[in-house]
């Protein structure tokens, strides 16, 4: 029986698992795809103490290797269930069972999607999530982001480096980012902002064509021409997989406490899969922290 099972590799997870190791836990790091999680796809990174303007792959890395240094690698693997409410943690994989006495889930978050009518037909058409990822392939032509956080503010001001014009749809006349950020956007040339507007529908045969908008206002439709659309809306976290026994928010979060704990004993959760008023990855890695020495307390405690 393992001591800890941290599921997701992202800076919630890679910190969790830092803070185990040292705390002496027999510990299995469990990733779907890669380390890293989100951050990877950040293509610069400056408001993480220590590491300005960094991009986000890059200080994942950093991690990765302070994460061996304690003899710990993520193990890539699909769980395909979990049994959590007994004393002993039961994670169901593809090809094995694992028995623990304590688990923190920080499984993140996805790209939340518009939901239109032809957003799935056209991804990897056109149709993006991750503006470092794909950019590069429109460069010269146009892009349109959609969204008024960070996430889109900083998205839109890369590809406005490479593209030759970048709209930015809003449904407000104003947007969320940071001062700075906005700062930043509005002094680019080729950025153009689509105030009070929404995207209606995402046209093109073979690839993305144009986008048609609604004015929120006076609801007059228009079409947009554009090559891509870098869809920026926010995240939706990855909880299905324990929302039968873990109490989450109307918004599918994890209810946690002060010391990252949820309503199930032995079971912790950190990261942008928790309710927080902050999603970053400097709030990630205090969370993954404070999870595992939860999980040191609670195992020396119970076991």
């Amino acid at each position: 029986m393992k001591d800890l099972v941290i599921i997701g590799s992202g800076p919630a997870g890679m910190a969790a698992g830092i803070y185990a190791r040292r705390g002496g836990l027999d510990t299995t790091l469990i990733e779907k795809v890669s380390p890293g999680g989100q951050a990877v796809y950040a293509h610069s990174i400056e408001n993480y103490p220590g590491s300005y303007q960094v991009p986000g792959y890059e200080l994942m890395f950093s991690f990765a290797n302070h994460l061996e240094k304690f003899g710990l690698a993520p193990e890539v693997m699909e769980i395909t269930g979990t049994e959590l409410s007994g004393k002993v943690k039961l994670v169901h994989t593809q090809s094995a069972t694992i028995e623990a006495k304590a688990v923190v889930i920080a499984s993140g978050a996805s790209p939340r999607k518009l939901g239109m009518p032809n957003e799935g037909r056209l991804t990897g058409r056109g149709v993006s999530y991750c503006a470092s990822c794909d950019g590069n392939f429109f460069k010269g032509k146009v892009a349109a982001v959609v969204g008024g956080g960070d996430a889109a503010a900083e998205d839109a001001l890369y590809l406005a480096k490479i593209c030759s014009k970048v709209y930015v749809i809003h449904r407000r006349d104003s947007l969320r980012a940071q001062d700075i950020v906005q700062k930043r956007l509005f002094a680019m040339q080729n950025v153009e902002m689509v105030w009070n507007s929404v995207t209606e529908d995402i046209l093109g045969e073979e690839k993305v064509e144009s986008l048609l908008i609604r004015d929120v206002n006076d609801k007059t439709l228009r079409e947009l021409p554009t090559d891509s659309i870098f869809v920026a809306i926010g995240q939706v976290p990855n909880t299905g997989l324990f929302a039968k026994e873990v109490s989450l928010a109307e918004t599918g979060h994890i209810i946690v406490d002060r010391e990252m704990r949820t309503n199930v004993p032995g079971v912790f959760a950190a990261g942008d899969v928790t309710v927080k008023p902050l999603r970053q990855v400097v709030t990630a890695v205090s969370d993954g922290a404070v999870a595992s020495y939860s999980a040191i307390k609670y195992i020396s405690t119970e076991f």
